[in-house]
């Protein structure tokens, strides 16, 4: 008999990943793994994902050919879902994953809302196990896809006839509430955005306004149309001051019937959910790519720059290592004075045993030297004769 015991907390390094993807990386890799377990072991999980969700997984010895699952999730809306527990809707969505290898506990284990018992001896291998414990782990995204589905279609009518929209306010994560208001026409999702840093900000206006333009265009006519505003709409009027306190302005998605008709319901609902996610995903996306170009520009800047360095160094030391350069360079006034006289009673010479026709006239045009003339004169002073007989 083997017994495994651990807990397991995810934090934000996994956030993105679990939001973006319906099933739980952590909780796939454990049911995968106890799946695959030839014999059976105690194990006993506690897993912790971000947005206050928990999951208890319970593998027996003494019963061998099951593995239960418990699911803690919070409620999108306490004033809309005033009971914690879990809907008919939700339950019947539960059990639409597979009546066969998934079945829900009554009454579910203490401090969980949702209790399964899996039967992997009923699920067929190969691919078709994989794809089935994805689903089982995608348990949490089901009962929050519900969730909202339920709220979209049960909304108070009376509220509506007298033109009174009131926004419900979902919860996905603690921190990143949204609001949802049906009307008659439409349904409109406000998300109001905050973000920490102020380059963040920046990259996610530019990224609101060119989402409106995109959404405008002809392209994107069947897409829900989407507006950004740095002040609330008026549909939030009342709502709390905090809630309302932003520095990214607010993003809102008018939804109408054909995008809530049939398989495209689910598709419209998880969007929604993951939009704070896929903005945040695109800023952190966004600052690597400037981050990554400024490194690249500097990179070849400064190998530019040590390029014409070298170059000099080179030329430098090509000039030190020359020893006709190096003697030109060390020479003095008094040495190219010296250097020219002799260079001219040399030619003199030369013209007095040679004679060329015309020498004189190329003499005189080529081979002429600028005179040299010092600002300082000198006086010869004589000795005095009576000094020295003195």
């Amino acid at each position: 008999m083997t017994k495994t015991r651990g807990a397991i907390c995810l934090g934000s390094t996994h956030r993105s990943m679990a939001c973006f993807e319906r099933a739980s990386p952590a909780l796939k890799e454990i049911l995968l793994r106890l799946y695959r377990n030839e014999r059976a072991i105690d194990a006993d999980h506690h897993l912790h994902e971000f947005g206050s969700v928990e999951y208890y997984i319970q593998s027996l010895v003494s019963d061998p050919d099951h593995t239960y699952l418990s699911v803690s999730t919070p409620i999108l809306s306490q004033a809309f879902l005033i009971s914690t527990r879990l809907s008919r809707y939700t339950i019947e969505k539960v059990k639409a994953i597979s009546a066969e290898v998934v079945e829900i506990v009554q009454p579910p284990k203490e401090g969980y809302q949702l209790t399964l018992r899996l039967n992997f001896a009923r699920m067929s291998h190969g691919k078709e196990s994989i794809k089935m414990i994805t689903d089982i782990a995608a348990v949490q995204g089901v009962i929050l896809s519900s969730q909202l589905e339920e709220m979209l279609m049960n909304v108070n009518s009376q509220d509506v006839a007298q033109g009174m929209y009131k926004p419900i306010k979902l919860v996905y994560h603690p921190r990143e509430p949204f609001y949802v208001i049906k009307q008659p026409q439409k349904i409109t999702a406000v998300f109001p955005m905050r973000f920490k840093e102020k380059t963040d900000v920046i990259i996610a206006t530019a990224f609101f306004q060119e989402l409106m333009d995109v959404a405008n265009t002809k392209a994107c006519a069947k897409a829900p149309h989407c507006i950004w505003s740095p002040i609330p709409p008026p549909e939030l009027r009342g709502e709390a001051i905090e809630d309302l306190s932003t520095n990214g302005g607010f993003v809102s998605f008018d939804i109408t019937s054909r995008h809530i008709e049939g398989k495209r319901l689910d598709k419209t609902v998880w969007n929604l959910l993951n939009f704070y996610a896929f903005v945040k995903n695109h800023v952190k996306s966004t600052r690597g790519f400037i981050q990554r170009r400024m490194r690249t520009c500097l990179k070849r800047q400064v190998e530019v720059l040590q390029k014409t360095g070298l170059q000099d160094d080179q030329h430098i030391k090509a000039v030190k290592g020359h020893k006709r350069m190096r003697k030109l360079v060390n020479f003095t006034k008094f040495k190219i004075l010296r250097y020219r006289s002799d260079f001219t009673s040399k030619l003199k010479r030369i013209r007095s045993r040679l004679k060329i026709h015309g020498f004189s006239r190329f003499r005189r045009k080529w081979l002429s030297f600028p005179t040299f003339s010092s600002k300082t004169k000198y006086r010869k002073l004589e000795k005095d004769i009576s000094l020295q007989h003195d």
